[in-house]
Parts: C-alpha cells; structure tokens; sequence
C-alpha cells in the first residue's frame, strides 16, 4: 500500500496548460465524484483601489453575479439554482477569486454562464444601490465586532506606511461616495486573463476540462494591460507599540499580539509554520491555549497563527477575554513568547507536530475542492507539482534548532505589536 501523502496530487495526476491569453488551467480528475469544482483567481484586488475608494474592490466582486448583458438578475439565478449549482466572487487584499461547484454534465453550461459573467457584466444601477446599501449594513456589524477591530488595529500599526496597511473593506463614509461608474471603472481597468489562474477537480478529464476553457474564455482579450503589483517588503517596528479601539458595552474584549512573519516563499516559511502549531495550534492550541485558557481560565479562546502570502505576513496571538482580564491575558502571552524565544521545543513536542502537519495532508485533500485550493496555492506560490510529494521529507527535516533560529528572527517582543478591541481599559 502507497502512503497516505502518495495518492496526494502530484505531476502524474495534474495536467496544467497555458492559454494564449495568459490564463493558467490545471486540472486533476476524480471520477469517485459525480460533479466538478473551479476555483481560481485574476490579480484585481483590492490593492487596485485608490485610497479614496476603498471598498470598491469588494463591491466590484458582489456585483459580477447582479446581471450581464444577456441575462438580467433573475435569470442569472434562477439558472444557476435550476442546476442545483453554486457561483461566486470574492475581492481579497491581491486577487479577485471565484468558486463554482456543479454536476460533470452540467460544466458546459456553467462555462458558459462564467464566461459570460466574468467577461460582460452589466452592473445594474438598481442592483448595485441595493449591494451598496447591504454593504454598508455589513461595515456597521464590523464596527461592532470586536475581533475584527482589534485585527484592524492590528495591521494598521504593525503595517504602517506599507500597502497593507489599509483596510480591503473600506469606511462608511468612503463607501458612500463609490458610484457605479467606479464599479465600472475599476472593472475595465483591471480585470483581463493575463494572469487568471483556474483549477478545475472531479469527474472531467484534463482534455475535456481544456477544451471547455478554451471555448468559453480562450478568445477572451483586453486593451488594458493589468497593473504589475509588486509587493514591497515591511519591516519590524523600532520599539513595541499599542492600540486599543473602545467599543462601548462589550462583554469580550479581543486581543491580537505579534510581529512579521515571512511571505509563503521565504525558506523559513515551514520552520514558522511548524513553530506555530507548538506555540499556538497543536492539541488545545498549543502552549498559548494551555497556559491562558486551560490552566488561567482567563480565555474564550487562545491561540497563534501564521499568516503567510505572496506579500509579508503576520504571526500573532489571538485571544478573546473579559475585559477585566485584559492585562493578565497579555501578560501571560508575553510570558509564553518569551519562553519560546528562550530555549528549543521538547523533541516531544517536535515529534507530535511533524505527525499532526504530516498527517493532516491527506485529509485537506479529501474533496474536490480541497484539492482545488492546493493546486491555486502550488501555482500561485510557484512551488511545483511535486510539492505535497515532498512536503512530508521537508517536515521531517526540519529540527529544534531551525525552529528556535526563526523564532528569533520573527518574534520579538521588542518590537510587538498589541491590539485590542472592547470596552475601555482600566
């Protein structure tokens, strides 16, 4: 019998193909499945919009689905419901990704039906006055959530004068001034398939999967060509800094606490990633959930994470607390770092982790659409077809002394950042 991680994806079981247009397809065939999923992405995020338009990005990705030139709203859905299918876009901080799920005998059709969205939407005034006045209900629920404040807070110190700085969702009073002109706008400038990537799982076969994205979206062209976003690197702050957002009358307060962690192609990338499950994941989350939730009591829930992309990212700790414990919950995060910091994990804890992350793989994979979100993350971070083949031999051979090096290299508590978010502190 193979091992678990050899039924995984690999470069005999994944068929990618470049079109003329710079789309990118890649294609692996289940047929234990009897139906098929697409994901991908085009590079029109909102990292496109201008700093007095934020929002409009998210706005852009709701309004695909609202009606094209040949099918009004109602049409649209009741089509796609008739199928018994899904289709959907989402805006995030690089890209404007999309998911569809549908039977193997209803691709075509749905082909068709995304084509005809991605590449002639109407953006209907009445549609998008009624998307707008939803999207500002949303901002106004966020304003009050606490763990979303506190992850704002979070970014826009630790961030501060890089891109990222910015919210993706944009403010009310922005929101508020994006016409449907800009939707427009923003969608003639930036949306094209150079740089589209697509994935396609299930009971298809690769030539079939091809033929049908060269039918519907292989002739597809623009005259503008899309902006190259190169995203600078961020560097650590000089000393330790704080924020608090009051929001009056909250039970919990949220806390976010950490520092920089490396983009998803940085060789430190999987020695973090393995540190991070010790610190924050593993088990009851790891020794942060041990020391602040199950031994203190003084959290809902406690935890790290590492968030790694084609950009820098974040390794911070999350916890959610009553605001009375506040300060004990940050103390006691601190306290954690630093004995992280201070000396290598136990081979114990080294072991268990490697057979967790190891072991994991083959479960993410179990579905069509699991194995469509690594083959967007092989292409997009460019780590090869034979990357899960060999993730578990990368696992292993990482050791305690790679994971304390990076450690040090990454936290810090000289130049933290905390975030926090709830009634005010004491």
């Amino acid at each position: 019998m193979k091992p678990a991680y050899k039924t995984l994806p690999g470069p005999n079981d994944i068929t990618r193909v470049e079109l003329r247009n710079g789309i990118t397809l890649l294609v692996r065939s289940n047929f234990s499945s009897s139906s098929v999923v697409i994901k991908g992405y085009l590079n029109a995020g909102s990292i496109l919009d201008p700093d007095d338009k934020l929002g409009l990005a998210n706005l852009v990705a709701a309004s695909l689905t609202m009606a094209t030139k040949k099918m009004g709203f109602n049409d649209l859905h009741n089509t796609i419901e008739t199928l018994g299918a899904n289709l959907s876009f989402h805006a995030g901080t690089l890209s404007t990704s999309f998911t569809c799920q549908c039977l193997t005998e209803d691709l075509s059709t749905m082909m068709s039906l995304f084509s005809d969205i991605l590449r002639h939407p109407a953006f209907p005034i009445k549609q998008f006055r009624r998307l707008k006045a939803q999207y500002l209900t949303m901002l106004a629920i966020m304003a009050q959530d606490t763990g979303e404040m506190a992850d704002k807070a979070f970014n826009e110190v630790l961030f501060e004068g890089h891109p990222y700085e910015r919210s993706d969702d944009g403010t009310p009073e922005i929101v508020k001034t994006i016409s449907n002109e800009d939707v427009v706008d923003f969608y003639s400038h930036n949306f094209s398939p150079e740089g589209m990537v697509i994935a396609i799982v299930g009971a298809v076969t690769p030539e079939d999967a091809s033929k049908f994205v060269e039918k519907f979206l292989g002739d597809w062209k623009t005259l503008k060509t899309p902006t190259l976003i190169r995203i600078p690197d961020a560097f650590p702050l000089s000393r330790p800094a704080r924020k608090h957002v009051t929001i009056d009358d909250k039970s919990q307060s949220d806390v976010v606490m950490g520092n920089l962690a490396p983009r998803r192609t940085s060789p430190d990338y999987l020695a973090c990633s393995l540190g991070n499950n010790i610190l924050g994941q593993f088990g009851m989350m790891g020794r942060i959930g041990n020391s602040v939730r199950e031994k203190a009591g003084l959290a809902y829930f406690a935890e790290s994470e590492l968030t790694s992309g084609v950009g820098p990212g974040t390794w911070a700790c999350i916890a959610g607390t009553n605001p009375e414990n506040i300060e004990k919950v940050i103390n006691l995060i601190q306290d954690e770092i630093k004995h992280f910091l201070d000396e290598p994990v136990s081979q114990d804890e080294l072991e268990d982790s490697k057979s967790y992350m190891i072991g994991r793989l083959p479960l993410l994979h179990q579905s069509n659409s699991g194995v469509a979100v690594s083959l967007l993350n092989l292409e997009k971070f460019k780590l090869g077809l034979n990357y899960l083949h060999q993730y578990p031999n990368l696992i292993q051979a990482i050791s305690k002394e790679d994971i304390l090096s990076t450690a040090r290299k990454y936290l810090s508590l000289q130049s933290i950042v905390i975030a926090s978010a709830g009634s005010a502190i004491k």
